[in-house]
């Protein structure tokens, strides 16, 4: 059974056991986290929500709160000796999958 949730103003489609990377959320690793925001279910049968599906949720564990890889960000203009750089690392968190229930 699969289950496409929302969080962070993206989708994602989970099932039992994977490991995904979210934008941050609050709580400690070893911390577990409820999704009640459920587009859809999916597997034997099929129930999509409008916007929800009633009563499903989507269980997780939170295995780490890290940084992405580093984005440089250069801005140049040339012959008017503008040069700009800086970089940014965007906060994730990652979660392990423990359920889904409909």
């Amino acid at each position: 059974m699969y289950a496409v949730i929302k969080t962070g103003g993206k989708q994602y489609r989970v099932t039992e056991g994977d490991r995904i990377r979210v934008e941050k959320l609050d709580g400690d690793v070893g911390a577990d986290v409820t999704f009640d925001e459920v587009l859809m279910l999916g597997g034997d049968k099929v129930a999509v929500g409008t916007p929800t599906v009633s009563g499903a949720s989507v269980s997780a564990k939170i295995v780490a709160q890290d940084k992405a890889k580093k984005v440089i960000v250069f801005k140049y203009k040339r012959r008017k000796g503008y040069r700009r750089k800086y970089g940014h690392r965007q906060p994730f968190t990652e979660l392990e999958i423990t359920g889904v229930s409909a």
